[in-house]
């Protein structure tokens, strides 16, 4: 129930969109003691405005007139702030921001409270209220390090990152999120090999994206073909590059004598990139040039999509334009025309006022945050909606008009985006920190004429649920397709379709329920003809963009955004590491701060066993795994047998024999033992089950949603437990890259590796 008394609310209503109110419903509406919602999306709305216009009152001002205006905004979705604000504000948690980066000390426990334990125990704290963190693992000592103080030898940051993803699975965010993580280490610490091989075992950090730390000099190495030199954090020895000799046990005894260039390591960085989209990289010396208060400290970590980079113990709220809201209807008019300037400045100026108003009246989960915090006054708006923007402007995503008004909206946003932070400035006052910042040092980019209220103001974040609430694209992507399939909750699923699309083909006499369905099974509109040839161009899905694309895109918004930019730069599933690298190369030198890259298909794909036609045979003997699952028609019991090839038939009975569910089970897992023997991916085999949908049964804290995915589970798991899966087959994720509340396929973007679901809404990061 509510725990405030609210003044009456504006008499507003919102025009929200079916899927948009069930996603308020499921996660953000407060809930009576049945676990029936107790307000309705306007309240939600007013509750929101209200609490955070309660700031006023500390500088003389009124709260009330901010709060209706505050309220409008959101009800009309022209803004809206990070998930933890709606969710939040007004409530007993009160922690409002999204994105916060903790240290991590090279001991246990430290007075600092930074320790690794320490850091651990805060983590919980934030995950709880529904907030992402990112660690720098890098002040940790190598693994096999000796520590004089116990006369053992260190574990090394592998290790105690381990900690950090069981410690989040283990914490449910305040009961609307799962955790989410970064976790970076840099070049030169000696056990990166480690930390970039991690993620080829699909078990291994599950709640984690990670990124590589790359330096100026480590880029200057790979220019110049040189040895990669590594720098012990405890000892500040410099050493070669070497891989690691270990016994039976697992033990480190020593090092090989090969050693690594710059350049092979970068190779390899690229080539797990290729592989599984990580590690990303982060461009550290870059991030720290555009650092707005380097006499604090450095920068040496992100939050979970890299959008933010931060100090130790700061945090960060957003939120992000509806762009899509600021086009007018008048199609006659030229594209700057139609850009309804004036109110967008206005809107920048009162999301600035709003997200400043949010750190005075956030509650910390530990008073270095608030310090630190509070001291800086970093804010982070950003946009979403812009594949939207384009839509409606009849703008190509990759045409140089598109990254040319990139730039410039992106400038627009920042310049009203200063002047508002200048003008709270001088109505309250300068950030704490800014006398020494690089406000008052000559920095090229932070020039402001006059001194502002927050160190940072612009920040393009992913916009994973909120965009579903405004019915928006999220942040600067393209839409993922133009048709895809909506999974609801009872199973139905519906072929959703791009209303602008839509709207189009139809005033223009060329669109059918048929072309749509079409669309959603290639994923593209570009080999439809009946869509003219302008049409396909404009409508363009995540997969039509070729990478150099979204890189320049990235870079455009770049130019003119304070922190970073959260973005996917997408690859074809035939690409090259050689592509991989390429892009990071083009990166350097388009001035981005870090690049998240992923290929087609390569978390659900691994290697043919067989060339096509070449049946693999049976052995007369063969061991078996037998698992069994619950559904709505009796007890699956399933069977896979393997060889050293991995799995190789799978039996499956359900029921009495000779029941009609009983042969289709058998004939499941003879159609599966034929695909396996001519060669067919078993993880591909288990993500084709998997989400196939009846009457859902609960079992190990997840669903079994009918026999196809029951089976689909069981070789998933199988799959699993040899370490065979790609990562979409995950140990603890029992329907694979699938979503936990719908079962619809979740999909990768803006650097989210946990996924978002475009059906209800769920989010990973």
């Amino acid at each position: 129930m509510l725990k405030q008394v609210l003044p009456p609310r504006p008499d507003l209503s919102a025009h929200l969109a079916d899927n948009a109110l069930a996603v308020l419903r499921r996660r953000y509406l407060i809930r009576d003691e049945q676990g029936r919602p107790a307000e309705t999306p306007e309240d939600l709305f007013w509750r929101v405005a209200w609490t955070v216009a309660q700031a006023e009152s500390a500088y003389g001002g009124d709260a009330i007139p901010i709060a209706q205006r505050f309220y409008h905004s959101l009800m009309t979705l022209d803004f809206l702030p990070n998930s933890p604000t709606l969710m939040n504000a007004g409530r007993e948690l009160g922690q409002l921001f999204a994105c916060f980066v903790l240290p991590v000390a090279d001991a246990l426990h430290t007075p600092e409270d930074d320790g690794i334990f320490d850091t651990v125990r805060s983590t919980a704290l934030i995950h709880q209220s529904g907030g992402g963190t990112g660690f720098s693992f890098s002040h940790l000592r190598p693994e096999g390090s000796l520590v004089r103080s116990s006369g053992g030898r260190a574990s090394g940051p592998i290790s105690f990152m381990r900690v950090y993803n069981a410690a989040t699975e283990a914490i449910s965010q305040g009961g609307f999120r799962r955790g989410a993580n970064m976790g970076i280490l840099r070049v030169d610490h000696p056990d990166i090999l480690d930390f970039i091989n991690i993620k080829s075992d699909p078990r291994e950090m599950t709640n984690f994206n990670l990124s590589v730390a790359v330096t100026d000099d480590f880029l200057r190495a790979v220019r110049d073909d040189g040895p990669h030199e590594t720098l012990d954090p405890h000892t500040g020895r410099r050493a070669p590059l070497r891989d690691k000799v270990r016994d039976d046990t697992g033990r480190v005894t020593g090092l090989a004598d090969k050693i690594w260039s710059a350049r092979e390591l970068y190779d390899l960085i690229c080539r797990r990139a290729w592989e599984s989209g990580e590690p990303g990289i982060v461009f550290l010396d870059r991030v720290n040039a555009f650092n707005p208060t380097p006499h604090i400290g450095p920068m040496e970590a992100t939050n979970p999509c890299g959008e933010q980079p931060l100090l130790p113990f700061e945090a960060c709220n957003l939120a992000s334009l509806n762009l899509g809201r600021f086009v007018a209807d008048d199609e006659s008019g030229k594209t700057h025309e139609r850009i309804q300037w004036p109110r967008l400045a206005e809107t920048v100026r009162l999301a600035v006022r709003f997200l400043d108003d949010v750190i005075d009246i956030n509650r910390y989960p530990k008073p270095q945050i608030e310090r630190i915090v509070k001291g800086n006054r970093k804010i982070g708006l950003g946009v979403m909606g812009w594949a939207d923007m384009l839509f409606r402007l009849g703008i190509r995503y990759d045409g140089e008009e598109a990254f040319a008004l990139g730039r410039t909206l992106m400038k627009f946003i920042r310049e009203e985006g200063w002047k508002a932070s200048m003008d709270l400035a001088q109505e309250r006052e300068p950030f704490p920190n800014y006398p020494g910042s690089a406000y008052v040092s000559g920095h090229a980019y932070f020039n402001a004429p006059r001194p502002l209220r927050n160190a940072t103001v612009t920040t393009i974040a992913p916009t994973g649920t909120i965009s579903i609430i405004a019915g928006a694209s999220g942040g600067i992507e393209p839409v993922f397709s133009i048709a895809f399939e909506r999974y609801v909750m009872d199973g139905t699923r519906l072929v959703e379709v791009h209303p602008r699309f839509r709207e189009i083909g139809r005033r223009e006499g060329w669109y059918t329920e048929e072309l749509a369905r079409r669309i959603m099974s290639a994923g593209t509109a570009r080999d439809c003809p009946e869509v003219p040839e302008r049409w396909r161009d404009v409508f363009a899905g995540a997969r039509d963009i070729p990478p150099e694309g979204h890189l320049r895109m990235q870079a455009a918004f770049q130019e003119f955004c304070d922190n970073a930019v959260s973005k996917t730069v997408n690859f074809p599933r035939d690409a090259s590491p050689v592509g991989i690298r390429r892009v990071y190369d083009l990166a350097v030198e388009w001035g981005v701060k870090g690049v998240t890259v992923y290929r087609d298909g390569s978390r659900a794909a691994q290697p043919m066993q067989l060339a096509a036609g070449a049946e693999r045979g049976l052995a007369d003997h063969a061991p078996g795994t037998r698992y069994r699952y619950p559904t709505n028609l009796g007890t699956a019991h399933v069977i896979v047998t393997e060889d050293e090839r991995g799995p190789r038939e799978v039996f499956a009975t359900v029921g009495k024999s000779g029941t009609d569910i009983s042969a289709l089970a058998q004939a499941i897992g003879r159609l599966i033992s034929t695909a396996l023997g001519y060669g067919v991916p078993p993880d591909e085999i288990a993500r084709q089950l998997l989400g196939i949908t009846s009457q859902p049964m609960p079992f190990g804290g997840g669903w079994v949603k009918s026999v196809p995915d029951a089976i689909g589970q069981a070789l998933a798991r199988f799959l699993a437990e040899r370490k065979q899966a790609g990562p979409v087959l995950q140990t603890g994720a029992p329907t694979g890259g699938l979503c936990p509340d719908c079962g619809a396929p979740l999909v990768v973007e803006s650097g989210c590796f946990g996924g978002k679901c475009l059906s209800c809404g769920f989010a990973k990061c």
